[in-house]
């Protein structure tokens, strides 16, 4: 049976005038932009660099203050492609938030996760539901969605570190929730004793080799922190016991095995010198923080060139590899360069939709991105 079809152009025209009045969208239209053969996700690679943000950072430290109302100091990653959303990618914040001396910045707390992974500075506490966490450079704090948390600078230097939250995951599962402490005070009561997560919870398994792939958990972990010396003591590990290229860790949960949050998983990899990986595709985004060395990376053809304190992301679906030339070897004779990344891929495994893909070849350099 077929339909004879009458109507004219303007008809049509009509008829689409005529849906879009009672906001009705016609499928047909619109199937191509929906139903992509692969992802194509808004937000594009980019990498923000050190030597635009420290001075940025430097500047803010004397010319904003933290006090409530203001509540945080945070530079937010705006990738290019999300049309002015202060969003790294379409799923991930990433920033940098500073922290001047003798400094404190509110307790409060929102359904946001976050986690904060430090690159320089010392003298710094997160306190997170009553744990005060002493935080170093390279170390991974926890503060757990609706988790009270506050941060205090007791020494007389700054302190910066990464921020990463799920906040845009949040925002687009329309589930945002935001109070300020009701305390007293700013900030939560100082406890006597810090670091009780830790003395509790590390002498459980909080590393798993390469990415948790078969654990889920509802649960963020237990353990608020994980020190730089055990994660750089698990990756020194991989690195005499295999010849790859990029040996990495993920930091989790000592009692489940499961990445540290329901939303976020959060790892480290090391670059061999002189070594080049193969390029991955993941469905999911990344953001990745480089913590020492000198490397590159070649997203979707374009090569980013990063050193210490340098930020870049790698949206869903796009090939990356990862390169340390010998050129690139510290004068201390370092041969390697390692990276903190913040991902979402426990939603996307959640949910089935993870998937990775390795190509067989390097992929060609079209293009050297250059930093603002």
């Amino acid at each position: 049976m077929t339909l004879d079809h009458v109507g004219t152009d303007a008809d049509l025209a009509e008829f689409y005038r005529d849906l879009a009045a009672v906001d009705l969208s016609p499928l047909w239209t619109i199937t191509e932009q929906l139903l992509t053969p692969t992802p194509r996700p808004r937000s594009v690679p980019w990498l923000w660099s050190a030597a635009t943000m420290k001075p940025l950072a430097r500047r803010a430290i004397q010319l904003v203050p933290v006090e409530r109302g203001g509540e945080r100091r945070v530079l937010s990653l705006q990738n290019p492609g999300l049309g002015g959303s202060p969003y790294a990618a379409g799923t991930l914040w990433g920033a940098l938030q500073c922290l001047g001396p003798r400094e404190v910045a509110p307790a409060h707390r929102h359904s946001p996760g976050a986690i904060r992974f430090v690159l320089e500075g010392d003298g710094v506490f997160t306190t997170v539901d009553g744990d005060a966490c002493d935080m170093h450079p390279g170390d991974l704090v926890l503060t757990p969605s609706m988790n009270w948390h506050d941060h205090v600078n007791s020494g007389d230097g700054e302190m910066f570190w990464f921020d990463g939250l799920d906040l845009p995951m949040v925002q687009a599962l329309d589930s945002i929730f935001f109070e300020p402490y009701p305390g007293p005070g700013e900030s939560q009561p100082e406890p006597a004793e810090h670091n009780v997560s830790e003395r509790l919870y590390a002498g459980g398994t909080r590393y798993t080799d390469g990415a948790v792939a078969d654990v889920l958990s509802p649960r963020h972990s237990k353990l608020m922190i994980y020190r730089w010396a055990d994660t750089l003591a698990e990756l020194d590990r991989l690195t005499a016991a295999s010849g790859d290229a990029v040996v990495s860790v993920e930091y989790t949960d000592p009692e489940s095995g499961a990445s540290v949050m329901p939303t976020m998983a959060c790892a480290a990899y090391r670059v061999r010198a002189g070594s080049h990986s193969l390029p991955v595709r993941r469905t999911g985004n990344s953001v990745h923080v480089v913590f020492s060395g000198h490397g590159s990376s070649v997203i979707g053809g374009r090569r980013f060139d990063w050193g210490p304190g340098d930020m870049f992301v790698v949206p869903s679906w796009a090939a990356c590899e990862h390169f340390v030339d010998t050129e690139h070897v510290a004068d201390d004779g370092t041969e390697h360069a390692e990276v903190f990344v913040v991902s979402d891929a426990p939603v996307l495994r959640a949910l089935g939709l993870y998937r990775e893909e390795t190509l067989a070849a390097p992929q060609q350099i079209t293009d050297i991105f250059s930093p603002r």
